[in-house]
């Protein structure tokens, strides 16, 4: 285990990985399912050498670069070499396209990009319209390589084991050390600006609530680029001197298959992920594994009973939490959650409330209101959101961070998530603006108006499915298969539109705003388009 667990100002991802290294350093610290391992020492290693390559690009402590990667080796000593370096790592959905992409790489203002071969024509087809943007390292072989008209310079990541070691100063547990884009209500994504504490509070909370230690072997197949991927999976075993077992992407099939052959401990769901694995066929050995706890959020009462009876998981734990905010909430291993819970307030670093949402007034318990919090750690929650202060300012109110989310706390102290108040459509594990889905769909011809927000999703984990109601132009002709077709271009795949409903005009207030609430009162009417009944 670290040895400054407890000491704030060693809260930092080179301290961490310099101290396993020699505490540990043949021990595996990243096992590949399908590849090679990776041990701390060489880790450590990697960072200084990933960090010498970029300096040697032009990259500086405080720099912005944006990393678009897969669940990979290349991910894993690039995060350790930007940190090692003091830059700050924009960590980007690698399922962006188009706009939603052109807006978060405008809007960091990195001026250098590292990107996997297979999403490289994505960036290219924006690289025009980002002034910013003036290098781009690929990982992969590319024939972008012998480019010469792209205006950008280009060069493979491989270059970085050809370096010695960076010998510069560290970055401190105050500093920023990534940017995650979380989509909002009424505007684009933001980015969140996270320092070294933050990120590192979030390992601690598994340690702390899970018992993790080094004894562990954490199964990892949510995507890296969020929080719970990297932080509370990844960053928390490098603290704890666990090791990783790293899936390049989620498999209901492989699942409980790998989960047996690498002997992993610890593991955790996001939305649909365990829907999709209670789909895989019963069998009477589904028991067997080395599984001692589970985090799964969120965790229905009806989802958590199938943990325990199907898969023997005595340990099913959730938790709350958000980018901006860390996880203020975790269920704990021993301690019994009741069915529907997120868990307890994480009170050695963080205060809950349950407010009300207008007047920021307390509510009792049992009494359902927003969910806020703040924290007790320097530095334990985001400093901001990347270039908007006002909207940094308006999340704080009161001394409190606002959540947008509805919950309520028990007499026992114990955290329900009820449902948002913002807003903000969640799909596949993701938060989706209904506003960047109606930017995206307007340009389209015979599109005048359109409303998008979620409906509830028939599958268990709390998602929802798109819907949009557009308002089509007069004596224009247009079909859900057109708009179909036009979205799935221009909008990321976790942001797929489902549902099609037409109609001659949208509610809107005296000020002419979309009364999105009297929309949703309509659930899913019977003359709305359904693109699952066509396979599309």
């Amino acid at each position: 285990m670290y040895e400054f667990l407890r000491q704030s100002s060693h809260w930092t991802l080179p301290d961490v990985l310099a101290w396993q290294a020699q505490e540990r350093p043949s021990k595996t610290f990243i096992e590949l399912v399908d590849g090679p391992d990776l041990s701390f020492r060489q880790a450590f290693e990697w960072s200084g050498q990933v960090a010498s390559h970029f300096h040697n690009l032009g990259v500086r402590s405080g720099d912005s670069v944006i990393v678009m990667l897969p669940n990979d080796l290349d991910f894993i000593a690039v995060w350790l070499g930007l940190a090692r370096l003091g830059a700050v790592a924009v960590l980007l959905n690698t399922e962006l396209i188009g706009a939603f992409l052109e807006h978060q790489i405008v809007d960091s203002g990195a001026g250098l990009a590292v990107v996997a071969e297979p999403m490289l024509s994505r960036v290219m087809e924006i690289s025009d319209r980002v002034p910013s943007l003036r290098s781009i390292v690929i990982a992969g072989t590319s024939d972008w390589l012998d480019a010469r008209d792209t205006g950008l310079h280009l060069s493979p990541l491989t270059e970085w084991r050809r370096c010695g070691s960076y010998s510069g100063a560290a970055p401190r547990a105050f500093d920023v050390a990534h940017v995650m884009y979380t989509s909002g209500t009424t505007g684009p994504a933001k980015g969140v600006m996270m320092p070294h504490a933050h990120c590192f509070l979030y390992g601690l909370g598994a340690i702390d609530n899970l018992d993790l230690n080094e004894d562990d072997r954490y199964y990892v197949t949510l995507p890296l680029y969020h929080a719970n991927g990297l932080f509370m999976q990844v960053y928390a075993c490098l603290i704890a001197g666990a090791t990783v077992i790293l899936k390049s992407r989620f498999s209901a099939q492989d699942w409980l298959p790998d989960i047996r052959r690498h002997r992993a401990t610890l593991t955790n769901t996001l939305g649909v992920v365990a829907p999709f694995i209670f789909a895989q066929p019963r069998s009477s050995d589904d028991t067997d594994h080395q599984l001692r706890a589970i985090v799964a959020a969120p965790n229905p009462a009806e989802l958590q009973q199938i943990w325990q009876d199907r898969f023997g998981l005595a340990n099913v734990l959730s938790g709350f939490g958000m980018t901006e905010v860390n996880i203020p909430v975790w269920g704990r291993v021993g301690v019994e959650t009741p069915p529907g819970a997120a868990g307890l307030v994480y009170n050695r670093y963080f205060e809950v409330q349950i407010v009300d949402p207008d007047s920021d007034i307390a509510r009792p318990a049992g009494e359902a209101g927003e969910i806020v919090v703040r924290p007790k750690a320097p530095f334990g929650f985001m400093v901001g959101y990347h270039g908007l202060p006002e909207k940094t300012v308006e999340a704080w109110r009161n001394l409190w961070f606002h959540t947008g989310d509805a919950g309520f706390m028990d007499q026992d102290g114990f955290i329900y998530f009820v449902d948002r108040i913002r807003d903000c459509i969640r799909r596949r594990g993701h938060n989706i603006s209904s506003a960047e889905i109606e930017n995206a769909l307007l340009p389209m011809p015979g599109i005048v108006e359109v409303a998008a927000y979620g409906v509830p999703s028939e599958m268990s984990g709390g998602e929802d499915e798109i819907m949009i109601t557009v308002v089509k132009a007069t004596g224009k002709s247009l079909a859900p298969e057109d708009i179909c077709s036009f979205s799935d271009k221009h909008l990321p795949r976790f942001a797929k539109i489902r549902y099609i409903r037409f109609t001659d005009s949208l509610p809107k207030t005296s000020t002419g705003k979309v009364q999105k609430t009297d929309i949703r009162r309509l659930g899913i009417p019977s003359d709305a388009w359904d693109r699952n009944r066509f396979k599309l």
